[in-house]
């Protein structure tokens, strides 16, 4: 059974239904590197970037689409991807930092925070299936520092 807040988002992982893929990472059951976490939301290296340091920015809660988010839950994920940006652009010196919301690959509201120099860094036939753990361990670390550095 799917329950409905008040705000009209599916809460996915209810009873009757299984939890996201983002919700067992952010839960501890999958791993997942972290750059930053916090009481509505956490953000964490995808494990498929478009660029190095390409991280997704999750709420807790399990709302499907974006458009169904509560219009403060929305506001602070893009706080938060904004923060990430500001990191990437310390980190990775891109000429921009992208953000696309497509939602498509996992049914769980996620914000794509992308370093780019070039409009097809954001096409996701591009993705990176071959990075390495150490290369998502170095990304993670520098981000990190980045982000204690910016507080």
């Amino acid at each position: 059974m799917e329950e409905t807040s008040t705000a009209g988002q599916r809460r996915l992982g209810s009873v009757g239904s299984m939890a996201t893929i983002f919700t067992r990472i952010i839960d501890g059951e999958l791993p997942g590197r972290f750059v930053l976490q916090d009481d509505r939301c956490a953000a964490f290296l995808t494990i498929e970037p478009l660029r190095p340091g390409h991280t997704l920015v999750v709420p807790r809660e399990e709302v499907d689409h974006w458009t169904d988010a509560d219009p403060g839950l929305l506001a602070h994920l893009t706080t938060v991807a904004q923060t990430i940006g500001r990191a990437q652009i310390a980190v990775f010196e891109p000429s921009r930092i992208g953000v696309i919301i497509a939602g498509l690959e996992v049914p769980h509201l996620h914000i794509h925070v992308v370093p780019i120099d070039q409009m097809g860094d954001l096409n996701f036939a591009n993705v990176n299936r071959d990075v390495t753990g150490p290369e998502l361990d170095d990304a993670q670390q520098r981000l990190v520092e980045a982000l204690e550095r910016l507080n």
